[in-house]
């Protein structure tokens, strides 16, 4: 699988300082977390992203770095999402179904909030484009 490998990772974070919509409206609510990624069931995540100010500011393998937020799934289910990127009904039926697992990170929190819930889909939008 070549999602969040270093270099992965690294454009992720490229293509999300650039995105409109993503980092520009999370520097409004002055959005900073390190965000995980990486396989369900796996002990640790592969990649990471730590965001400043709405902003990436540095990303790569994951080596042990405090995380805000953890997301999991299968390799399966990350594949599909970057084909078909998921809208606010598919993440709600993904993280029903367990498709898409928050193993730290409050997901009621997030969606309940339009401020962090319409970038955090639009980031699902990048998976395809990286």
């Amino acid at each position: 699988m070549s999602m969040f490998t270093e270099d992965w990772m690294n454009k992720y974070g490229e293509a999300w300082n650039q995105e409109p919509g993503l980092a520009d409206a999370l520097k409004q609510i002055s959005f900073n977390s390190v965000i995980g990624y990486g396989i369900d069931g796996a002990d640790v995540p592969m990649g990471y992203i730590d965001v400043k100010e709405g902003e990436v500011v540095s990303s790569g393998a994951y080596d042990g770095q405090e995380l805000n937020w953890d997301l999991r799934a299968t390799e399966a289910n990350w594949e599909k999402w970057t084909k078909k990127p998921l809208g606010m009904m598919g993440l709600g039926m993904a993280y029903t179904t367990k498709k898409l697992k928050f193993n730290v990170g409050d997901y009621s929190a997030m969606i309940k909030d339009p401020r962090m819930a319409g970038p955090f889909i639009k980031s699902f939008s990048l998976f395809g484009k990286i």
